[in-house]
């Protein structure tokens, strides 16, 4: 019966006469295959012509699939060359000019020449003569049924294919046939389809319909399977808002207040608008649901909201944007800060590498210093340059390891350490946040908190700080780190390590009236309510003031006393007196009262055994007079002054090395014997230490020794040694900037200091006479305004003296 009915098809199509030329319709989104029946909507001129010209005929045309379905009027190259000859069973003009059509497929046909192209397409056609099936095989029977099966199994999927295709398949025996009727239900894409109607062979069509029904498949129950786990998910929230309504209910009978409820339901909103990383989320929501099955009276309940706010109020995802505008960031660093270039460099460097590279950690920058030179301003604008918000926390006496990593929440008044507490007072994640006073931690029983600020300011570990009180992992490498010390010795040395130390050494005397002129007197008289017209102050007055009524490094005694001085004008401004005051010399003394610094009298002449040093303090360089005398005795050194060990020891080197050059400042090889010598150095209250007094005592000793005053106007540093060479120092730019000060010009440094003087800045070295030097010897050639003369010996003289009276 089966091979009866494939006959009978060949030989209608054997029947169907076909001309050699047809009107071509292109058609988008579908491939038509023989014996399918399709609507069809007409709407482009030349396709509508196209239909015309069939119908005035005998009803066939040509339909072939454009590649591209967005093109409105395709060109020849834009069809499939393949497609298939359909009768126009139907046809209907609609309201719209558009023409609805009913196409039947016929036979596959192949496009040629192209014979005419307005007002339609007209084409030469060869018909296609498909491989004729022989009998049916075992294989290819097995084919067909899988194509059938696998066909059900879609529509039980959800696949819409409808009743009549299936009871049509049941019915047909050639796989061809079978082929062209799947491929067309099957939704396939344009470019599979026209794959399905360029194959030839009948076999070969049906096996490639059914690898793409096999990939349906799998697409189908894939989608099955998705569809099955949002079902289950909505079946559980729902189950859960059921639980949920039910409880609340049970609440409301039990007499609980509402705003139990909408306070959990505003945790949740506020957790959803943290934007948590999804390990704390969770934990937010796990304490959510912790809270919201206890009393709200119950004592845990209090902690557990004080631990939620904390949670929802850090800025976990909220950062501000840094300005990356290096020409405004500098100017932003000038306009509130004088000189300091090397720091203004540190930051734009950063700066520019953010903009070159945005995941950069942020720096851990430790400014060093004596007070009042700006290191805590400087940090302010360091923030207002680059456009973050800016938090400073003080360091001095914390000795609880708890102020940093904060307390665990077993404790009663728990909280964060104030790392944590900073950022969330700065509301952001990347805030410039300053630690002031890093020098000055201490340590007790309750911990070390310099050994847990290693975490903080480790970029290796600070991605992930845990504090104790919330115990979960916060990312402090977006946070720029700045620390401020007045000395780096007491700091330990893995927490030195960490951070990257930059000098901010005193002001000189010019600086400092430049600083007064731009930055503090025009905020102190904004202070005071005063104006420029009421309050003038000369140079010459500002220098005076800047030499003898302060003597520091920074300048928070300048700016005290420009205070003081605005305040007096104010006082008379007051009064009604409002004309202009102008600080002159003279009035200074009245506003200010005597000068509280006063040139030395030994700064005055050279004299037999003082010799000016140069020392290094926390408040800058100062200037240290040392002096030796020479008396009867028995060959005693005597030390005042409050001398460290350091200092007693370079004293002792400086006798040894005059004991071992006697015959060069011609003296006897004994002279030690019969004299007592001392040394002191005055202010005998401050206590003093550091080896680079060593060449100064040195001086100080030949000087009395050989009774040879040392040149005024020199002023020196440097570690001795026994055989007389001069180590090098440190502090070498706050030495200089105390020995201008004191209006000396010429200063005796190492050698293998002579690096140090870079960082001195032109304008202070142009003024200074630098004399590098190896060895003592070579000291002695510069401080000596004379040679050196063979001393008298008086102790000799007077132990004959002895002798004679004790035999008579």
């Amino acid at each position: 019966m089966a091979e009866e009915d494939r006959k009978e098809d060949r030989k209608e199509e054997e029947q169907l006469v076909i001309p050699d030329a047809l009107p071509l319709l292109p058609v988008r989104d579908v491939v038509i295959f023989p014996f399918m029946i399709v609507p069809l909507f007409v709407g482009r001129e030349r396709s509508i012509n196209a239909v015309d010209a069939a119908l005035t005929k005998d009803r066939l045309i040509f339909t072939a699939t454009q590649k591209d379905v967005t093109k409105e009027d395709p060109e020849p190259e834009d069809l499939y060359t393949s497609g298939t000859v359909c009768m126009i069973m139907r046809m209907l003009k609609l309201p719209d000019g558009r023409v609805k059509i009913l196409v039947q497929g016929l036979a596959r046909a192949q496009a040629g020449k192209f014979i005419q192209t307005k007002p339609s397409y007209t084409v030469g056609i060869t018909k296609i003569k498909e491989a004729a099936s022989s009998a049916v095989s075992l294989e290819v029977e097995a084919l067909m049924r899988n194509v059938k099966e696998q066909l059900e199994k879609l529509s039980t999927l959800g696949k819409v294919v409808f009743q009549e295709v299936m009871l049509v398949l049941d019915n047909i025996q050639d796989p061809g046939r079978m082929a062209d009727l799947v491929a067309a239900n099957l939704g396939l894409k344009i470019d599979e389809a026209q794959s399905v109607l360029e194959t030839l062979d009948p076999v070969k069509r049906l096996e490639k319909v059914n690898d793409f029904l096999v990939k349906e498949l799998q697409v189908a129950q894939m989608q099955v399977k998705i569809q099955s786990q949002a079902k289950e998910e909505m079946d559980k929230t729902q189950r859960e808002y059921y639980l949920r309504e039910q409880m609340r209910a049970i609440k409301n009978e039990l007499g609980d207040m509402e705003e139990s409820s909408e306070e959990m339901e505003e945790f949740r909103e506020k957790i959803k608008k943290a934007k948590m990383p999804a390990e704390i989320d969770k934990e937010a929501h796990k304490q959510v649901e912790r809270l919201e099955m206890m009393h709200p009276d119950a004592a845990e309940a209090a902690l557990i909201r004080t631990y939620l706010e904390w949670l929802v109020e850090m800025p976990w995802s909220k950062q501000t944007k840094d300005t990356i505008d290096i020409g405004k960031a500098k100017k932003v660093l000038d306009t509130d800060h004088y000189d300091l270039e090397k720091i203004k460099e540190r930051i734009l460097e950063y700066l520019a590498v953010r903009k070159l590279q945005n995941k950069t950690k942020g720096p851990i920058l430790c400014f060093v210093g004596p007070p009042g030179v700006g290191k805590t301003s400087l940090g302010r604008s360091i923030a207002r340059a680059m456009g973050r918000q800016f938090v400073r926390i003080s360091l001095g006496g914390i000795k609880d390891e708890a102020e940093i990593r904060g307390h665990r929440r077993t404790y009663v008044g728990a909280l964060p350490g104030r790392i944590l507490q900073g950022i969330k007072q700065a509301g952001t994640n990347n805030p410039v946040f300053m630690m002031d006073e890093i020098d000055k931690i201490g340590m007790d029983f309750r911990g070390d908190p310099s050994s847990a600020l290693l975490e903080v300011l480790d970029p290796e570990q600070n991605y992930a700080f845990s504090d104790h009180y919330l115990n979960l992992p916060f990312d402090l490498s977006k946070v720029m780190f700045i620390t401020t010390a007045n000395m780096s010795d007491p700091i330990p040395d893995p927490l030195l390590d960490r951070m990257e130390l930059i000098n901010l050494p005193g002001y000189t005397e010019e600086e400092k009236l430049e600083i007064a002129k731009k930055f503090i007197i025009p905020r102190q008289i904004k202070e005071h309510g005063l104006t420029k017209k009421l309050f003038v102050i000369p140079d010459e007055t500002l220098r005076k003031v800047i030499s003898e009524y302060t003597r520091e490094a920074g300048l928070r005694n300048l700016e005290r006393e420009v205070a003081s001085l605005c305040r007096k004008v104010a006082k008379k401004v007051a009064s009604g007196k409002t004309q202009m005051t102008v600080i002159t010399p003279k009035l200074l003394q009245e506003f200010l009262g005597i000068p509280k610094f006063l040139p030395e009298a030994e700064q005055e002449v050279d004299e037999v055994g003082v010799a000016t040093g140069l020392a290094w303090t926390p408040v800058g360089g100062e200037i240290l007079y040392i002096e030796a005398t020479v008396m009867n005795g028995k060959g005693q050194l005597t030390l005042t002054g409050h001398l460290g060990d350091v200092m007693k020891e370079s004293a002792h080197a400086a006798l040894s090395y005059a004991r071992s050059r006697a015959k060069m400042f011609n003296l006897q090889t004994d002279f030690y014997k019969d004299i007592d010598i001392h040394i002191h150095v005055p202010s005998g209250a401050i206590p003093k230490d550091g080896p680079s007094a060593g060449i100064t005592m040195a001086a100080s000793l030949i000087s009395a020794l050989t009774q040879n005053p040392i040149n005024k106007d020199v002023a020196m540093t440097g570690e001795i040694t026994l055989r007389g060479r001069v180590l090098p120092i440190g502090g070498v730019k706050e030495k200089c900037l105390a020995a201008l000060r004191a209006k000396i010009k010429t200063i005796i440094i190492p050698e293998r200091n002579k690096k140090d003087l870079e960082e001195i800045p032109k304008d202070i070295r142009k003024k200074l006479n630098f004399v590098l030097v190896k060895h003592m010897d070579d000291v002695l050639k510069v401080i000596f305004r004379k040679k050196a003369k063979a001393p008298q010996r008086p102790p000799r003289k007077l132990k004959a003296e002895r002798r004679k009276h004790a035999r008579a």
